[in-house]
């Protein structure tokens, strides 16, 4: 589904990246959420960076859109358009 192998998979959940449930039998359960972070871990290290690297661009990506969205909506509080 991921285009990854499983022992992929297993290595983000060693270095506690994505942690998924686990079902009563001991299998992994990952959400779409855990998925996709996954599918964006995979393109950071096509990209050639190691996971230590791809975890933290990741990381600062997602502050950035946070830091975005916050100050949009600043910006909609305020009446402001004018950006």
């Amino acid at each position: 589904m991921l285009g990854v192998q499983e022992a992929f998979l297993r290595s983000l959940d060693a270095a506690e990246l994505v942690r998924p449930e686990r079902s009563g039998g001991g299998h992994r359960r990952y959400s779409r959420r855990q998925l996709a972070l996954a599918v964006r871990i995979r393109d950071q290290l096509d990209e050639g960076h190691n996971l230590a690297a791809a975890a933290r661009i990741i990381g600062l990506q997602d502050e950035l859109t946070q830091a975005h969205d916050t100050i949009a909506d600043l910006h909609r509080r305020l009446g402001d358009d004018t950006r």
